[in-house]
């Protein structure tokens, strides 16, 4: 694509070098990179800054990598010192996300799009909403925390990123455009929607399923947080015709109080799902069983009956999300029920590890203080003997949750290890003291109550030694993830099924 062309996709720039007359605007751009180490030669450099570096450090690696010019925000050098024709923009984000929908062919305009977002929830949703319009035979990618698809092909995400950069988003989008998928179902993090990675998804569907406690370290307040949610709804547009049959919809939860706040900056319509409420499609008749769930649910113009191998309440309400969303680009309950029959469960997701042992192993990434509460409200009545927990906090995210989360250890489990989560470059035992102070706020004492261990595995082995038959050992906060964050950014071989499976055959387990 030329230069000339990609240069259209920003909307206000300036030149700040005095070699913007030399330049040959008709050359062809072979790539966008935002990481100099992936510039080749004929290529456009994005210097983004980051939490611990900014990409303006990097102008003149990318300069003798090949790169014809760099894109970024203010100047922090001189113009006189600029190794390589460099353009202004004032927020480089978008302009990345402009640059790279447009060098990709605009992809999200020949799919229908699908954006998910909440606190907990978007993984499991996501995936089930894709396997719903499987079953329907409509074709569809995926991307998540924990996996990508295109067309029931599936691959893990390894890259610890819930939300990509909005250049791999478009080149995903491109792969379904140019392998006629129509659909695209995408986890939009808050993260992803205030950093401008899904801007120019276009997205015709909108659904949310919680909105609690999380990721206050970069929003500061809740308040913010919300918003940054509700801009995956300010971006449904009733007046988008892109030609392909796709209804635009914002598909909202009734009984979470995200429902209040988000549908001020809804223009679509609104279809709204709930268990406790008089929701447009709700679950009625729950049997919540240890291997299984079972429900009826009521539509605007029907009734289905619903039964999956997913188990706990707010499963139930994730199911109400896809099943919303599916009957709302017309897919039928027949469709629906078929393919809640089929989905087998999310990786990492109320997973349960097998090894012949006579106590319950459950590994789920719940990582915040309503999804921890959720998991455990959904394990107790499935619990003969005791419920232990072994969970951690983020390093160099949240602080605010610490505490909470050692009180809900505290106050809803009989014992439970306080261990690493992804310790980051943030000291491992300031961070178990954290939620220990949560803890010993109830009354809890530890080394009678809860145990501090840092070491992960010997944090597992520590909880699976104090196991009797009936119990359950709840493994928190990991789920799909293969790596343990340590330092600045060095990723630790990881893998909570994996541990587990080792250290209960080491016990003389063996399924």
């Amino acid at each position: 694509m030329q230069l000339q062309t990609l240069l259209t996709a920003l909307e206000d720039y300036s030149w700040r070098t005095q070699t913007d007359t030399a330049l040959d605007t008709q050359q062809e751009i072979t790539s966008i990179a935002y990481d100099s180490r992936k510039v080749v030669a004929q290529s456009i450099f994005v210097a983004v800054p980051g939490t611990h570096t900014d990409g303006q450090r990097y102008l003149r690696d990318a300069a003798d990598r090949g790169a014809l010019l760099a894109v970024g925000e203010k100047l922090s050098i001189e113009e006189q010192q600029l190794p390589l024709p460099y353009i202004e923009v004032p927020n480089v984000r978008i302009a990345l996300a402009d640059l790279a929908r447009t060098f990709y062919g605009n992809p999200a305009d020949k799919l229908c799009t699908i954006g998910i977002t909440g606190t907990d929830g978007k993984t499991t949703t996501s995936n089930l909403i894709s396997t719903l319009f499987e079953t329907a035979g409509r074709h569809n990618g995926l991307m998540t925390t924990a996996n990508f698809k295109i067309s029931g092909q599936e691959w893990e995400n390894t890259t610890r990123q819930s939300t990509l950069e909005a250049l791999e988003i478009q080149e995903f989008l491109h792969r379904l455009a140019s392998s006629d998928v129509p659909y695209a179902i995408v986890e939009a993090t808050s993260h992803g929607l205030e950093l401008g990675r899904v801007h120019g998804c276009n997205f015709d569907v909108g659904v949310v399923t919680n909105i609690t406690h999380e990721h206050l370290d970069f929003h500061k307040t809740l308040e913010n947080y919300r918003r940054a949610k509700a801009r995956l709804f300010e971006m449904l547009d009733p007046q988008r015709d892109k030609g392909i049959n796709a209804r635009p919809v914002a598909i909202l939860n009734r009984d979470d109080v995200s429902y209040e706040v988000l549908k001020p900056y809804c223009r679509v319509p609104i279809l709204d799902y709930g268990i406790d409420t008089e929701a447009s499609v709700r679950a009625v008749d729950l049997d919540l069983r240890a291997h299984s769930t079972r429900f009826r649910v009521l539509l605007p113009d029907g009734e289905g009956l619903i039964e999956t191998r997913l188990v706990g309440r707010f499963n139930v309400s994730n199911s109400l999300a896809a099943i919303a969303t599916a009957y709302s680009q017309g897919i039928s309950i027949a469709d629906i029920e078929r393919g809640m029959a089929a989905v087998a469960g999310v990786t990492g997701r109320m997973e349960n590890i097998v090894e012949g042992q006579p106590f319950s192993v459950i590994v789920d990434y719940a990582h915040t203080p309503d999804s921890l509460q959720k998991v455990i409200a959904t394990l107790r009545p499935l619990t003969q003997g005791k419920l232990m927990l072994v969970f951690g906090s983020a390093g160099e995210r949240d602080i605010q949750k610490r505490p909470v989360m050692g009180r809900i250890a505290a106050e809803q489990s009989e014992f439970f290890v306080i261990t690493d989560e992804d310790p980051r470059d943030e000291d491992r035992e300031s961070i178990l003291r954290a939620i220990a102070a949560g803890a010993a706020a109830t009354g809890k004492q530890e080394g009678k109550d809860f145990l501090c261990i840092a070491d992960r595995t010997q944090a597992i082995t520590a909880a699976f030694a104090r196991a009797q038959p009936g119990d359950t050992i709840l493994l928190a906060g990991k789920g799909h993830e293969q790596s343990i964050i340590m330092g600045r950014g060095e990723k630790l071989p990881w893998d909570d099924r994996r541990v587990a499976r080792e250290q209960l055959n080491k016990q003389g387990w063996r399924a």
